[in-house]
């Protein structure tokens, strides 16, 4: 099916008032916020402390971004570049439509209309710098060579590394699949966190993405799928303990919710899956897993699965003619209620766009997330916070539709006369959507909706006037 837009004639309730579905893919970016002060703004007092909230954990020395935005005397040659990046969103990198389905997310970047505001009219008076004793304290990052969690849950009790590989300066794509020594564990333990990262700045540059499948023996898992695979077992089934994490540009880590976590038993093995790509210089790499457990004797009460949700009826199928905007589209029922805790779509070079969407089991229809303007280079994790997390009841159906842009419009397409098929490499095509799937009882289902519903009443009957 060919199609630039949603399918015109569905309407969805979402956010703040109804649009129309046909016309999302239409929407121009956001403007700066108008009526802006003639309050003089400087790098000191009005711009570094905006840096700092959303730019720095990238832009900081000893990181793989071409330029350190700490100091005064770091940013100011860059200034106009930043104002263009800001101005037109894309930068910081948050692809998502800021006007429909959920808008609250644990580890939002993305700066308000007031601070891009701020930002430009910073870089239109001069750039002044403004008085030194209205900089902000400076924060300690990490190193991309640390662990981001570290200050909030102290070093990883687990590192786990994948054997080293070297990737040549000029060459095809590989695929690095070595397989880890049992985890140091002698007794089941629950995972509340995960980080995952390569092992050097480098490493960066040509790591494409990193899976770390756990394996291990559960009593009373079979190995064979259900008819769907969505399932609160079913990725077990596919995968003994299912994918602990998926590393990409844009993603480091998942942080479960309270409560909540995966499953390590002995014996518990990873499974990598790198992908690594050429730059034009030789890397030899690694990449580390960092796992963060619950105490001894804590068992959380829901576990979490890492699920991989198609856009595409037939999966791992992809059909995308040459100069053509194309759109694939896959349903998926859950079989028990369930709670979502994130959006990461995952495509390629062609990808433009993606949507995940709830259909009730009473027909209604709610747009979760949509990401309208796809980046390559930024596979980013939406996470929900827990009171946006979606909560779902059971039959509810998972609408995913993904559309992939091979024409010349699309910046990154590195031939628009070439057909593209799904495959593994870079210049393949993929369409699919990570998201870790809670699954949760009837009863905690009740339970919620109890606490929900007069507030989604209230909601419902403020739309409707």
């Amino acid at each position: 099916m060919i199609n630039t837009k949603f399918q015109g004639a569905m309407w969805q309730r979402i956010g703040a008032g109804v649009l129309g579905l046909g016309a999302f893919l239409m929407l121009p970016y956001p403007s700066i916020a108008a009526g802006s002060s003639n309050k003089p703004v400087t790098f000191a007092k009005d711009v570094a402390p905006i840096f700092q909230a959303k730019c720095q954990e990238c832009h900081h020395p000893g990181t793989a971004a071409p330029m350190s935005l700490v100091t005064y005397e770091e940013t100011r040659p860059w200034a106009e570049k930043i104002k263009e990046r800001v101005a037109t969103r894309n930068m910081p990198p948050w692809h998502l439509d800021r006007t429909v389905g959920i808008q609250r997310f644990k580890n939002d970047t993305s700066l308000t209309d007031a601070e891009i505001d701020t930002i430009v009219r910073w870089v239109d008076s001069g750039t002044p710098a403004g008085n030194p004793k209205d900089m902000p304290p400076a924060k300690m990052w990490p190193s991309d060579e640390g662990w981001q969690l570290a200050e909030q849950f102290g070093q990883p009790d687990i590192v786990v590394q994948s054997e080293p590989y070297s990737v040549p300066a000029v060459a095809q794509d590989a695929w690095w699949k070595p397989l880890s020594e049992a985890l140091p564990v002698t007794e089941p333990r629950w995972v509340r966190a995960v980080e995952m990262r390569p092992g050097s700045v480098a490493g960066r540059r040509v790591t494409h993405h990193a899976l770390a499948q756990l394996l291990q023996d559960e009593p009373g898992v079979s190995s064979a799928a259900d008819d769907d695979g969505i399932g609160p077992l079913a990725q077990a089934r596919r995968n003994d303990g299912g994918l602990l994490m998926e590393w990409a540009i844009g993603k480091q880590y998942d942080v479960y919710p309270a409560n909540t976590g995966k499953l390590l038993l002995p014996g518990a093995r990873i499974r990598w899956d790198v992908h690594y790509h050429s730059v034009g210089e030789a890397v030899r790499d690694n990449v580390m897993l960092g796992i963060y457990l619950y105490p001894k004797g804590e068992t959380p009460k829901y576990r979490t699965r890492l699920m991989e949700f198609h856009a595409n009826q037939l999966g791992r199928v992809l059909d995308i003619p040459p100069n053509t905007i194309t759109q694939t589209q896959s349903f998926h029922v859950l079989k028990e209620p369930a709670r979502f805790e994130n959006f990461q779509p995952h495509m390629h070079l062609r990808g433009k766009a993606m949507s995940m969407e709830a259909i009730l089991p009473d027909g209604t229809t709610q747009m979760l997330s949509y990401v309208d303007r796809f980046a390559f280079n930024w596979m980013n994790n939406y996470i929900y916070t827990e009171d946006a997390a979606p909560v779902l009841p059971k039959g509810t159906v998972i609408r995913i539709t993904a559309w992939h842009d091979n024409t010349t419009a699309n910046p990154y397409n590195p031939d628009p006369n070439q057909w593209v098929g799904w495959g593994e490499r870079t210049i393949d095509e993929m369409a699919h959507a990570w998201v870790n799937v809670t699954y949760i009882t009837e009863d905690d289902y009740k339970e919620w909706l109890a606490k929900h519903k007069p507030v989604q009443a209230k909601v419902e009957e403020m739309h409707n006037h």
